[in-house]
């Protein structure tokens, strides 16, 4: 199976100034390699600083990459230019740690998942309503909470929600950064056995970023380690985890209480 996404030799470095003028070249990610299958998901771990949110926005075409390649569905996506890029962005989308960050306090849950249908000006009214709805109530919220305002939700259905606006265009690949680390463990569990069944349904792909190595081996088909800009340890969770090669993953995993690997189990965890 050819996979979604490809990535080769990603560099990102940034440049900084200095108090005196001089300028410093930060590397966020060095030679960066990794593939994943469609329906499938890679769970990205690593330590604060590693690199992972500056990938998910490489991926996500919000940051240009230095050099490299990102092969999306055989097309290299760092290679394409801003009007190229407008027609490849709603097929990779993102969801962040702190929904309340990212949707807009102003809107009503109906307004909030039919603004990406808006933008892409392919659907009348009517029709925009009813695929928000339907979408509100795939990841468990009513048709009567369509009115309410993002304030009005718990941090749980905030994150339902900026999830149904994330799937409202049809992705291909899901980027979650964090997604679930802001959400007591009950809260938690629930969200990932949606996720599950939406990937299921939808065959959705998923790059999964967490510092919670249990949920890393839960959700992932296979986990990726990064430090320091560089993935430094790929392989499926009971390898990675129950026998780690690399000292960044035996530090993660010491770090853990507890046992952290368990099989992956579509539908509850």
């Amino acid at each position: 199976m050819q996979p979604l996404i490809q990535v080769e030799y990603l560099v990102k470095r940034y440049s900084s100034r200095g108090v005196l003028g001089s300028g410093e070249v930060v590397s966020a990610l060095n030679e960066v390699s990794f593939s994943v299958a469609p329906g499938k998901t890679l769970a990205l771990v690593g330590a604060s600083g590693s690199g992972k949110s500056t990938l998910a926005l490489c991926l996500a075409c919000l940051e240009r990459s230095t050099s490299g390649r990102i092969w999306f569905e055989g097309r290299d996506i760092a290679a394409l230019d801003e009007k190229q890029l407008r027609a490849v962005r709603p097929q990779i989308q993102l969801v962040f740690q702190d929904p309340a960050s990212s949707l807009n306090p102003r809107f009503t849950a109906l307004e909030i998942v039919t603004e990406p249908l808006l933008v892409q000006r392919k659907w009348g009214t009517r029709e925009m309503h009813e695929r928000a709805l339907a979408l509100l109530e795939r990841i468990g919220l009513s048709r009567g909470m369509a009115s309410r305002r993002t304030g009005e939700f718990s941090g749980g259905q905030r994150q339902r929600l900026a999830i149904a606006r994330a799937l409202s265009l049809a992705p291909k690949l899901l980027i979650l950064d964090e997604a679930l680390s802001s959400l007591d463990c009950s809260v938690q569990a629930q969200i990932a056995n949606l996720l599950l069944e939406l990937q299921s349904s939808f065959v959705l792909t998923y790059l999964f970023i967490t510092h919670d190595l249990a949920m890393a081996a839960h959700l992932g088909d296979e986990i990726a380690v990064m430090n320091r800009g560089r993935i430094v340890e790929q392989g499926v969770p009971e390898k990675v985890l129950g026998a780690p090669s690399h000292e960044a993953t035996r530090g993660l995993v010491a770090a853990t209480p507890g046992s952290i690997v368990t099989p992956r189990m579509p539908g509850g965890l």
